[in-house]
């Protein structure tokens, strides 16, 4: 198997081989790549890709069209390893799957930490899985099914088995030397966990400190103040949150009797951070929550249609709003200038409000304790901006028009429609967070709506009513 070490290019230096804007590979060396693919030169591609981090190698994979993809994995297929594999995107890694050779994919599953493996598996149908499985020691396979036993997105599928423990009256040296002495011992880890004999985990040690520490001392007396245990039913969520609240390297999981069942790691609890707030920013674009640059022109469409279909229903509303003030707009064609810039200003102003609330609410600074302050501050903000914005647009609409009875409906409709605007921006996510529903889900469609319907009803309404 090819080795994937980091680069040991620093700032201080070149490397043409990596790109300096995002840490990838770099022009010349995919160029080297395209070639040693174009020749079928497998010994080429080895040598290009050999220096390269297994992050990058899959980063690559995903890049690649799928015929070129199959292209590259047939020459390339024997180096795939589990690291290389668990980088993969979730996106295309059946398809991965499906073009390696069995034996492949069997040799990197052993190399794979049992967290890796569930998430690689736990997709699959029983089939698969099986045949997966069975390329792993018995005892291997029994923590993955372990693991597989727990609801779908909880600590118990992010956790991995493998945990260094010791007995708290163990001293440094003792600790040592088991951690020497031991082979099967996860290939990174950031503490020993402590365990009383019904193995209930009491604390953990760093292992910087335990390395620091004089041989004698007991492992009992250098446990971390930060040690906190998880609930292997806990939401990856909440886990994701604990580890950034509390700046967490690793933390115990434990089943429903405190006992110790595995533990979770920085590493996956950030990936499921990042994951998150992918899925917010999709959710709030309306594209699905899965999607990736790597999907086909099919998977885009279905993902895209039900948020369209949506927007039609939504639009349709402002539209009828704005037939119903017909007469209106035929006789002062000056209004259909204008009313796009009312809902579009109302718009913009409650996606600001809008994204602050559900990013709020997705790391939990958003609350019912300050909900309420937070509100007052936004439906504040909103009649500032409506003030200062109401006060440009009558002096445009009167500079344009010279009508100051038409300056002033516009900036009285544009002071209604961006208090509006900020209060549903905040209101609407809350409530959906109360009802239980995602706010990154619906938000959007309701809140668009909302501006559209109620900047077109202001200002038609408005001029209606004064200049009419």
């Amino acid at each position: 198997m090819a080795e994937h070490p980091r680069s040991d290019q620093t700032s201080g230096g070149q490397n043409p081989d990596r790109d300096d804007d995002d840490y990838g590979p770099g022009a010349e060396l995919l160029a080297r790549i395209d070639t040693a693919i174009d020749n079928d030169d497998r010994s080429a591609l080895n040598a290009a890709l050999e220096p390269m981090h297994a992050a990058d190698i899959a980063d690559l994979i995903e890049r690649l069209a799928p015929a070129r993809r199959r292209q590259f994995l047939a020459m390339y297929s024997d180096e795939i390893d589990g690291e290389i594999l668990s980088e993969i995107d979730e996106s295309i890694r059946d398809e991965v799957l499906e073009l390696l050779p069995r034996s492949v994919v069997a040799e990197a599953v052993r190399e794979m930490d049992s967290d890796d493996v569930v998430d690689l598996v736990e997709d699959m149908d029983e089939g698969d899985r099986a045949q997966i499985l069975s390329a792993l020691d018995a005892s291997d396979a029994a923590a993955v099914r372990q693991s597989l036993a727990y609801p779908e997105y909880s600590a118990g599928r992010l956790m991995q088995s493998e945990v260094v423990t010791a007995p708290e009256h163990w001293t440094v040296a003792e600790a040592i030397e088991f951690i020497r002495s031991e082979d099967w011992l996860p290939e990174q880890f950031y503490h020993i966990v402590l365990v009383d004999p019904r193995r209930h985990p009491t604390g953990y040690v760093a292992l910087g400190r335990l390395l620091a520490s004089r041989r004698d001392a007991t492992l009992r007396e250098l446990t971390e103040d930060s040690f906190r245990t998880v609930s292997a039913f806990a939401e990856e969520g909440d886990v994701a949150y604990v580890f950034n609240q509390y700046h967490l390297i690793s933390a115990p999981v434990v089943d429903r009797d405190d006992r110790l069942v595995g533990v979770i790691t920085i590493d996956d609890a950030m990936a499921v951070l990042d994951e998150e707030h992918e899925e917010d920013i999709l959710r709030l674009a309306g594209v699905g929550d899965e999607s990736s640059i790597s999907d086909s022109v099919m998977q885009t469409v279905r993902q895209r249609v039900p948020w369209l279909a949506t927007n039609i229903v939504t639009a349709l509303a402002a539209a009828s709003v704005i037939a119903f003030f017909e007469d209106a707009i035929a006789q002062l064609v000056a209004l259909a200038v204008l009313m796009p810039i009312v809902a579009s200003m109302g718009g913009n102003a409650a996606t600001q409000t809008l994204t602050v609330a559900v990013r709020g609410l997705a790391t939990r600074d958003l609350s019912r304790a300050n909900a309420l302050r937070v509100v007052r501050r936004e439906v504040i903000v909103g009649l500032a901006n409506g003030v200062l914005f109401g006060i440009v647009m009558a002096a445009i609409t009167w500079a344009w028009f010279r009508d100051p009875g038409l300056a002033a409906v516009i900036g009285s409709a544009m002071i209604i429609n961006l208090l509006v605007a900020a209060l549903a921006g905040i209101l609407v996510p809350l409530g959906l967070n109360k009802l239980g529903a995602d706010p990154a889900l619906a938000s959007g469609t309701f809140v668009t709506m909302m501006t559209d319907v109620v900047g077109f009803m202001a200002f038609l309404g408005l001029a209606s009513a004064v200049l009419l």
